[in-house]
C-alpha cells in the first residue's frame, strides 16, 4: 500500500485529493497536509472588500469532508520537504512519510519585494481571503471619505486577473453608492499592454478592456514598476518598449490593492533539484520532477518560463482550467506508476477564465494557454458576471461534497455555450 501525500490544500490540492482517492481507491493511501482547516474559494475573494461576499461565505471546513472521504487530513504547516529521505517536515517538528508527493501549495506572497506593499504596508490584497478581509475593513474607512483609488500589479507579478476585477467590482460598487464622481482611478501594472494578462493577449482581450476603462473614466499606466508605496503615495517608474525610464509618477491614494509578485513558498524555496531559483517546482510533461522521479506538483507553485520578453518582468498565469487539467494528468500519472508503467498523460493547459466586471465581464478562452494556440476567443457581456456566481455556487457545492470531477471542463464550457472542441 502506497502513501500518497498532498501538499496544499486550495483550488489544486483539494481536487487533486479527491480524484487521486478516486483513482487509487481503498488501495492505497491518500493524505493531505494543509497549514488552514479550510478549503479557500480564491477566485471570489475580490467580491469581499465591498462585502459582496463575507469570508465565511467562501470557506469549507475540510476535516469532515475528508473524513468521509477517507483522506487522512493534517492541520499543521509544512516546515520542509525533504525528498532524500521521502518525508515532509512540519513546524511541530513531527514528519510524515510518502512513497509519492504531489506539492499543491499555491504560491508564496512576495510582498516584501516592494518597500510598502502590501497588508503589512500601505496597500490592501484580495490573494488570500484573510487579506480580503482586512481589505473590506479598508474599503469601509474609505467610503466614509473617497478619494483616488489605485488599482493593479507589480513587476514580475503573473497574474492579472483579479486586479482587473477588484478595479471594476469597486467601480461599480461606487456607481451604486453614487460616489463614482469622487474617486479618480488608476490601474497600474507591468503588462506590456492592457489585456496582455501575461498571455500575450487572449483574442481581443487588448480592446476589450482598453474600452471598458475608457468607458469607466479609469487612467491606466503599462509597463510600470513600483519602486516604494508610502501612505497614501505610490511611487511608480514607467519605462519605454526597451526598457529604458520613461516616466516617474507619484500617484496619491487613499485606497489601493496591487497584486505582488510570487515566489514558491518556503517550505521548498531552497530544495536543490526541486525548484528553480524562485523556488518554483521545476516539473516535466507529466507534472513530474525532474530530479526526484516520485514528486509531483499542480497549481501555481510550479515553474512556467515567461510567455516573452517584456520591458517589464510579467509572469505567466497558471488557470483554473489549467490547474485543473495538471490535476487528473498528476492523478493518473501516479495511477500509472502504481501500476508498474511509466507516466503518459499530460496535461492541456488550455485557459478558459471568467473576468467579472461587477455587473458585467469579459470571458475568453485559449487552447492551449500559451501561444501559438489552435483555439482563441473572447466576448463580454452581463452574462458573465451571472456566469462567474453561479460557476462559485457549483464548484463550493461540489468541494463541500467531496465530488471529483472536471469542474472547469465541465460547467465553463456549458455556460460559455462554447462547442468541444475534437481531439480536446
Amino acid at each position: 500500500m502506497a502513501r500518497i501525500v498532498i501538499l496544499g490544500a486550495g483550488i489544486g490540492g483539494v481536487p487533486m485529493a479527491y480524484e487521486m482517492k478516486e483513482t487509487v481507491g481503498k488501495k492505497h493511501d491518500v493524505i493531505v497536509i494543509s497549514d488552514s482547516p479550510t478549503f479557500h474559494f480564491v477566485p471570489s475573494n475580490p467580491w469581499v472588500p465591498p462585502r459582496w461576499r463575507t469570508p465565511e461565505d467562501l470557506k469549507i471546513e475540510l476535516a469532515p469532508v475528508m473524513k468521509k472521504k477517507g483522506i487522512e487530513f493534517i492541520q499543521k504547516a509544512a516546515a520542509k520537504v525533504d525528498p532524500v529521505n521521502n518525508q515532509v517536515e512540519l513546524v511541530d517538528g513531527s514528519e510524515v512519510a510518502y512513497d509519492f508527493l504531489v506539492i499543491a501549495t499555491g504560491p508564496r506572497l512576495a510582498f516584501d519585494e516592494i518597500p510598502g506593499l502590501g497588508p503589512k504596508g500601505y496597500t490592501s490584497s484580495v490573494c488570500h481571503v484573510d487579506h480580503a478581509a482586512v481589505a473590506a475593513e479598508d474599503w469601509d474607512k474609505f467610503m466614509e471619505n473617497p478619494g483616488p483609488i489605485v488599482i493593479g500589479a507589480v513587476q514580475g507579478a503573473s497574474c492579472y486577473g483579479p486586479a482587473y476585477e477588484y478595479l471594476m467590482i469597486l467601480e461599480t460598487e461606487l456607481r451604486n453608492k453614487k460616489v463614482r464622481d469622487k474617486v479618480p482611478m488608476t490601474f497600474v501594472t507591468s503588462e506590456p499592454y492592457i489585456g496582455h494578462l501575461g498571455l500575450g493577449g487572449v483574442g481581443d482581450t487588448k480592446g476589450l478592456m482598453e474600452s471598458a476603462l475608457r468607458e469607466k473614466s479609469i487612467k491606466w499606466i503599462t509597463n510600470a514598476k513600483v519602486d516604494k508605496v508610502e501612505p497614501g503615495m505610490m511611487f511608480v517608474t514607467e519605462v519605454d518598449e526597451d526598457g529604458n525610464d520613461k516616466k516617474k509618477h507619484e500617484l496619491p491614494f487613499k485606497h489601493s490593492m496591487m497584486l505582488p509578485a510570487f515566489t514558491g513558498v518556503d517550505a521548498v524555496r531552497n530544495v536543490e533539484g526541486l525548484v528553480n531559483p524562485r523556488g518554483f517546482v521545476l516539473v516535466d510533461d507529466h507534472q513530474r520532477n525532474t530530479t526526484f522521479k516520485n514528486i509531483y506538483s499542480v497549481g501555481v507553485c510550479i515553474a512556467i518560463p515567461p510567455l516573452e520578453k517584456t520591458p517589464v518582468p510579467v509572469g505567466v498565469p497558471k488557470t483554473g482550467y489549467m490547474i485543473e487539467s495538471m490535476v487528473t494528468t498528476t492523478a493518473h500519472n501516479i495511477a500509472d506508476e502504481l501500476a508498474g508503467k511509466e507516466p503518459t498523460h499530460i496535461a492541456t493547459w488550455n485557459a478558459l477564465c471568467l473576468a467579472d466586471f461587477g455587473d458585467s465581464g469579459v470571458a475568453f478562452l485559449a487552447m492551449p494557454q500559451i501561444p501559438p494556440r489552435n483555439t482563441t476567443w473572447s466576448a463580454e457581456g452581463k452574462w458573465v458576471h451571472l456566469a462567474k456566481i453561479g460557476f462559485e455556487k457549483y464548484f463550493m457545492r461540489k468541494v463541500r461534497k467531496g465530488i471529483s470531477e472536471p469542474y472547469y471542463e465541465k460547467l465553463m464550457l456549458k455556460l460559455l455555450g462554447v462547442v468541444r472542441i475534437k481531439g480536446h
